[in-house]
């Protein structure tokens, strides 16, 4: 199921995009990026749509998935 992000308030919103990133890992590179901003990128993401959050009733989890990978038809 896709949650709409504008039914979540914005702390429950920003726990779940940090918990996202620290579960997904820090490794960039020669730059690092701080988690604040990693979670503004999602932030952008899903409220351009290239990415929905997705909760999965049998794992009772949600992620973060690119809507490309998501068959809507």
């Amino acid at each position: 199921m896709i949650i709409p992000i504008n039914q979540l308030s914005l702390d429950t919103l920003n726990a779940l995009l940090q918990e996202h990133v620290l579960r997904e890992g820090t490794d960039y590179g020669e730059h690092e990026i701080s988690i604040e901003t990693q979670v503004e990128q999602l932030k952008q993401q899903l409220e351009c749509g290239d990415i929905v959050l997705v909760y999965s009733e049998l794992y009772e989890s949600v992620n973060l998935l690119p809507k490309s990978e998501l068959n809507l038809t």
